[in-house]
């Protein structure tokens, strides 16, 4: 998918999610900005054990970068060091810019994302791929759905 239409589709997203899938209002435009810089990453490739835009992301590279870009917060390296941090929360709770786990390698937290509302979330799938969307609803994400954590 184009690069400008995943951006689009993000800002769409933010703006038409629920009053529930909202930051407060302090919070809101810092998230806002989070999402759209996540998102104009699309296209990049991943590369197992990346951190920069330039040579490509793994999953964990991918979300600390933007948080790191984006609110001047430094992630652990590692998903599973990542989901021990921030403020666990239920599906039923996430709001954009909220990260999303995954076991994609047999083991919990083996994969992060970052969420968008509306049930997607952006991440750094694999090697060969490049960062993409997807449905929490399908049902290889939903079987591997490992949690949430809000990182403010």
């Amino acid at each position: 998918m184009n690069k400008y239409l995943l951006i689009l589709l993000a800002s769409l997203l933010v703006a038409c999610s629920s009053p529930a899938e909202r930051p407060d209002n302090a919070s809101d435009d810092r998230m806002n900005d989070l999402v759209m810089y996540a998102m104009s990453l699309a296209d990049t490739p991943y590369r197992f054990g990346g951190n920069s835009s330039d040579k490509g992301f793994d999953c964990s590279g991918y979300v600390g970068h933007v948080y790191r870009h984006e609110l001047n917060v430094s992630l652990p390296r590692t998903s599973r060091e990542i989901s021990r941090i921030g403020q666990p929360i239920e599906q039923s709770e996430l709001r954009p810019g909220d990260l999303v786990f995954y076991n994609t390698l047999r083991q919990p937290f083996s994969h992060v994302g970052i969420y968008l509302g509306e049930g997607k979330f952006v991440h750094s799938p694999k090697s060969g791929d490049r960062i993409r969307v997807e449905q929490m609803q399908y049902n290889y994400w939903k079987t591997r759905f490992n949690g949430a954590r809000r990182i403010r």
